[in-house]
């Protein structure tokens, strides 16, 4: 019996320091930039304080994702978690919900409370969920005022539109009308706290999330260099007789092989009369000799996003008409891309770039009224815009938060993808890039994949996933 305590204990033992050494804080970014952002945030919020809800458990066999304003404050990815950040005292605390233990035992880590975890993380303090009530009961006896998001929370696959649209219909919504659970939670800590003023930190976030720190400029070229990998992936793979969603494989082989979460968005892969939509989904169709395919696809990457479209033939050969209609798209998409500039608003921009597509336009030897028109409505398009954005930002959402300000910075990262179209016979071209604004004007992250027919024309001559494996199931 003895010999049998003394095994079980020292397999406890190195139980205990295996679990030790489990990462049970993700190393995406060191603590000193998560640091770095209470700071800034504290420096906002004066004597408030900030409180974040992490997300919950997910529903089934599905990985944990936490969401994006409490991942940007702390990157502790644990469920049902509060983070506090005090102005006054200047600390923050992260509260734990319990069933670490079965977590560890489950999947491999978990954060537990303790000086351990706040070490790891960088956090002044890391305690039990249990500990919260006490703590907000005392600054609710100070009446300092409560900053938490408002916003419903923002997880993969997801942009914050998206979460605003979904609360607002279910709210509205007669057979259903919850709230949101950002709602519930500051219903709870008015009540908890009647004395305090509670008001949305998300306006302080978003601005502080907008403009990219090196580290996050970093993150999102690897995002957009796998993005690019998976599209030239399926550009060589594809051939008629496929099937859209089998271009998707080829994505999704590429995401996983370079350590990405998930996508960051459904994969819009349209062939033929697809093209003509701009978010089509369902991957279903087949690819037919003759089709161009629109390519729209990128990773969920520790955290952060790409978004980048490509178009190609089917077969692998434009045929003269779509050379036609795709060199002339080209031509007036990088009028858009050519004219950015740094410290430079929009309208100005779209004002120099339609100058040129009036000098692409007046030489270019149109053989096609229809594409001619199409390309006549794109530059009037441009022409008669009132907007002050030349796309939509890209972060840790595929639509991110709005930029700072009324110019492009330095540390902005956006996306250009304006369609051409000819509705009558449904189809579209649409291109885009992911736009990094620097000291000096701009870099295109995505610049490396193929845009030009002829670069296009031979990477589709090389073998795709498809030669090296075999085939299976029926179309």
């Amino acid at each position: 019996m003895l010999k049998r305590i003394l095994i079980c204990a020292a397999f406890m033992v190195a139980f205990a320091a295996r679990s030790s050494a489990q990462p049970v804080f993700s190393n995406i970014f060191p603590p000193e930039e998560y640091a770095a952002r209470r700071s800034k945030l504290i420096s906002q919020i004066g004597d408030g304080v900030a409180i974040l809800q992490g997300t919950t458990e997910r529903p089934g066999e599905q990985p944990l994702r936490q969401s994006n304003q409490f991942y940007y404050l702390c990157g502790v990815n644990e469920p049902r978690a509060i983070l506090m950040i005090d102005g006054k005292t200047k600390r923050s605390t992260l509260f734990l919900y319990g069933g670490a233990d079965r977590r560890e035992r489950m999947f491999g880590s978990a954060l537990m409370p303790g000086d351990m975890a706040a070490k790891e993380t960088g956090l002044d303090a890391v305690l039990a969920r249990e500990e919260f009530a006490k703590a907000l009961e005392a600054i609710g006896r100070e009446g300092r005022a409560i900053y938490t998001p408002f916003r419903p929370e923002v997880l993969g696959n997801a942009s914050s539109s998206d979460v605003i649209t979904l609360a607002r219909n279910t709210r509205e919504d007669p057979w259903d009308g919850r709230p949101s659970r950002e709602e519930a939670f500051i219903q709870k800590l008015k009540s908890a706290a009647p004395n305090s003023n509670v008001q949305n930190l998300d306006p302080m976030l978003d601005a502080m999330r907008a403009i990219k720190s090196p580290r996050e400029i970093a993150i999102i070229r690897e995002a957009t260099r796998i993005t690019g990998l998976a599209i030239m992936e399926a550009m060589r793979d594809a051939k008629p007789g496929m099937f859209e969603y089998e271009l998707q494989a080829d994505a999704e082989y590429v995401f996983k092989k370079y350590g990405s979460q998930g996508a960051a968005y459904f994969a819009l892969i349209a062939t033929g009369q697809n093209t003509l939509y701009s978010h089509y989904h369902r991957n279903t169709s087949k690819l037919q000799d003759g089709d161009l395919v629109q390519f729209d696809y990128a990773p969920d990457y520790k955290w952060y996003v790409s978004d980048v479209t490509r178009v190609f033939p089917a077969n692998g050969k434009f045929t003269p008409r779509q050379r036609e209609f795709y060199t002339i798209y080209l031509r007036l998409y990088q009028a858009v891309m050519t004219s950015i500039k740094v410290h430079t608003a929009p309208s100005a921009i779209i004002k120099e770039a339609v100058a040129k597509m009036d000098a692409i336009m007046s030489s270019y030897k149109f053989t096609d009224p229809k594409i001619k028109e199409a390309a006549t409505r794109f530059v009037e398009r441009y022409r008669s815009s009132t907007s002050n954005s030349l796309g939509h930002t890209i972060g840790m959402e595929v639509h991110d938060v709005r930029p700072p300000g009324p110019t492009l910075e330095p540390g902005l990262l956006f996306t250009i993808e304006p369609a051409m179209q000819i509705p009558d016979e449904h189809i579209g071209i649409r291109l885009e890039d992911v736009i990094l604004i620097t000291e000096k004007g701009y870099e295109n992250l995505s610049g490396f994949v193929p845009v030009e027919i002829a670069d296009i024309e031979k990477l589709m001559t090389e073998p795709g996933l498809s030669k090296s494996r075999p085939q299976t199931g029926q179309k």
